[in-house]
């Protein structure tokens, strides 16, 4: 087998080390993103892939056929699976609205839960899901995964080592210039609970936040618009044909948070904008120093001098990598008893700045506390 570097890690290496335990992994939703965990999960030798369960015969019998998942029995009821099957992990992979009743029905069956981004629909369902984790006395992982990427971890370190002083500013950019999806439910705010902000946004809000050192939230401004998705539209680009007649979420979103150190946040996200180009990064001011996550070049001073600080190296895991990294996280803590770094306590943050945001924008803008 050839090859395949994925961080620090080769492929190889990773399909041959021996394994004492394998966990029995299940997945609640086999949609889309459900492809890229399994791919990712392949790269794991400890995880077995047992079951998974999704309304859409369909989408079951996509699964069946996945590398890995063709011996894994499928379910139409999740409820019935967990009854069935002997689960470790639950894998939730469904639209934004099932996050927390499946994650909580999983955590009452025993099992261990990552659950995609966002966590859930609001806070009050991630205070739900984190109270049954702890009842359970079992994991939560929120399956954030740019915390992973060589940039973020660059700028860790360069934090850790003094190099950026107090974080004062951060701003967050994930804006797509024509990027409605064409395909699930992403415009339909009651099963997304909203659109760019919390599908796209998140991204990058979960990085610049944890980059941050994941303050707590204390007060949320913002404002957002929808003025495209929801008309038909004659523009050629490269997602056409989405369902404007169901498309009930924002178009842009743009807002500004403070937390309790002081720092401020200013975030801005769209699924359609008027803008240059696609571009998703962050970007810090410090006391000392600056960052850039897109050109990852650190923005200092030495020796009497302003100097934009550039790496010559940064370990490129790819988007299927930072999923491996994420679900290595998970069954590492869970067999190893490491730390987990997207606990669903600092996903409930992420929740908090995003739902902060949405609540100013019903009140024109006026600021809200975020409790």
């Amino acid at each position: 087998m050839a090859d395949k570097t994925i961080g620090t890690q080769s492929f190889a290496t990773a399909t041959i080390k021996k394994v004492s335990k394998r966990l029995r992994w299940a997945f609640i939703g086999t949609g889309g993103i459900s492809g890229t965990h399994i791919g990712a999960i392949r790269q794991i030798p400890e995880i077995e892939i047992v079951a998974g369960c999704d309304i859409k015969p369909e989408r079951q019998v996509w699964f069946k056929q996945q590398p890995g998942c063709q011996n894994a029995t499928t379910y139409t009821d999740y409820n019935e699976m967990l009854k069935k099957e002997k689960i470790d992990v639950v894998d939730v992979c469904t639209p934004n609205g099932v996050h927390c009743p499946a994650a909580i029905a999983a955590l009452k069956a025993g099992c261990h839960v990552i659950v995609e981004k966002p966590m859930a629909m609001d806070p009050a369902e991630c205070a739900k899901m984190c109270d049954a984790a702890k009842k359970a006395k079992k994991l939560l992982v929120c399956g954030f995964q740019q915390r992973y990427n060589a940039n973020t971890e660059m700028f860790v370190r360069a934090r850790d080592a003094g190099m950026i002083g107090d974080i004062m500013f951060v701003k967050v950019h994930a804006l797509r210039r024509r990027g409605i999806p064409n395909w699930g439910v992403f415009g339909q705010k009651k099963l997304q609970g909203g659109g760019p902000m919390i599908d796209i946004g998140v991204h990058m809000i979960e990085a610049a936040h944890y980059a941050m050192g994941e303050p707590n939230p204390i007060a949320a401004s913002g404002m957002t618009w929808t003025y495209m998705g929801d008309k038909p539209s004659q523009v050629v680009c490269p997602w056409p044909n989405w369902d404007y007649k169901t498309y009930t979420v924002e178009d842009l979103a743009v807002g500004q948070v403070r937390f309790d150190n002081g720092a401020i946040m200013q975030i801005e996200s769209s699924f359609c904008a008027h803008i240059e180009q696609e571009i998703h990064y962050w970007e810090v001011m410090g006391t000392k120093g600056g960052f850039n996550s897109l050109n990852c070049n650190i923005y200092t001073d030495m020796a009497g001098t302003m100097l934009n600080c550039a790496s010559s190296f940064l370990p490129d895991a790819g988007w299927d990598g930072l999923f491996v990294r994420k679900i290595q996280n998970l069954v590492d803590a869970i067999l190893k008893k490491t730390p987990l770094r997207a606990p669903g306590e600092e996903g409930m943050k992420v929740q908090k700045i995003i739902d902060g945001i949405y609540r100013s924008a019903l009140k024109k803008g006026a600021e809200v506390k975020i409790n």
